[in-house]
């Protein structure tokens, strides 16, 4: 497995592939048992996977508990993350949770509990609590970088301006900044494109992407009633409700018969080779329930969609930008030079509007 510079703020290298573990553990409706989640581990560690995501409220806790054991041997081989924001078991009260500094804290020294070891490479918070200032959150974090207790810092479901305006705080205020974000992204969702994904290529932000078969319709199980997400978390799920989405699985079926791939390893493949043409790193965390789910994931390593598939897919799943994109891309020839006489304000309705180049597409 391959590595990447996790964005251009750091020289922290993780692997392409990141090992989401939501499903280690057995404290919710649906996951894997410990003996079941230590053999997923150890594929994704011999297959060369570094880069481990948890969190403090998967499973009320025990997917951190789990790591703690397969960790041990060689802490420091992998890049382990977890946020916080969530609580843990039954530690959700309204001390418990949020993103204060208290809470913060609190949270950490519980994680690192957890999971036997002294440090974080990355902490997350979980998502915005829409209370906690941006200085607070960023000061805070900063603390615990320099106190050694987390290595870097990230934002996971903050908007593209709530972590633009974080950046710029941590730097005005000579803080350590944050290094990455985390957000839904895959064939079904591509809404990232609208701010998330410019915004993080601009600021040299890694970026991890979850749920990146759209919580199982990518694999298309559904359309034969399999038992997934869907009918268990009832969350993080994308559903087969617009005629786009149908398009889209429709092209991935197509693409997967064509190549002779599983609809997930195509899906995955997009992601990697859409990682490949952006200008930081964008990581699929993966969240395996079994070995079989795994294995799956990594044949996707070794798929390379021809140009014709890539833009196949990449066409049908493109999202709408919206005002000001669309506008601002069909306008950009006349802003930047010649005649501005006629320039038609960004976002404006106009004939052309609808040849307009799509932004990161």
């Amino acid at each position: 497995m391959q590595h990447n510079t996790f964005g251009r703020r750091t020289g922290l290298r993780v692997s392409e592939l990141a090992l989401g573990t939501s499903n280690f553990g057995t404290g919710w409706a649906t996951g894997a048992d410990h003996a079941t989640s230590s053999a997923i581990f150890t594929a994704f560690a011999d297959a060369g996977g570094t880069f481990i995501d948890t969190a403090d409220t998967y499973q009320h806790g025990e997917s951190e508990t789990y790591l703690a054991d397969f960790l041990a041997a060689d802490r420091d081989h992998f890049t382990v993350a977890s946020k916080y924001g969530f609580g843990s078991g039954t530690h959700t009260g309204v001390t418990a949770t949020g993103n204060s500094r208290k809470a913060l804290r609190r949270s950490l020294e519980a994680t690192l509990t957890r999971l036997g070891t002294d440090y974080l490479d990355l902490y997350w918070v979980h998502a915005p609590d829409f209370l906690t200032p941006a200085e607070e959150i960023v000061e805070a974090l900063d603390d615990l970088v320099r106190a050694g207790k987390i290595l870097y810092a990230g934002l996971s479901n903050f908007s593209a301006w709530a972590t633009a305006s974080a950046v710029a705080r941590a730097e005005a205020l000579g803080r350590s900044s944050v290094i990455g974000v985390q957000f839904e992204y895959s064939l079904a969702a591509r809404d990232a494109e609208r701010d998330l994904i410019p915004m993080a290529e601009h600021l040299g932000l890694g970026a991890a992407l979850y749920s990146p078969l759209g919580g199982g319709l990518l694999t298309g199980k559904y359309r034969h009633g399999t038992e997934g997400r869907l009918s268990t978390l009832k969350s993080i799920i994308q559903r087969e409700d617009t005629d786009q989405k149908t398009a889209v699985v429709d092209a991935l079926l197509e693409v997967s018969s064509a190549t002779g791939d599983q609809p997930a390893e195509v899906a995955i493949a997009y992601l990697l080779e859409r990682s490949r043409r952006s200008d930081t790193a964008l990581i699929p965390v993966i969240g395996p329930r079994s070995t079989a789910q795994l294995t799956s994931y990594l044949h996707a390593l070794a798929v390379r969609l021809d140009e014709q598939h890539y833009q196949r897919l990449d066409a049908v799943s493109a999202p709408t930008l919206g005002i000001p994109h669309d506008g601002a891309q069909a306008t950009r020839p006349a802003l930047v030079g010649g005649d501005t006489g006629n320039v038609t304000p960004a976002g404006a309705h106009t004939s052309n509007a609808s040849s307009a180049s799509t932004v990161g597409a």
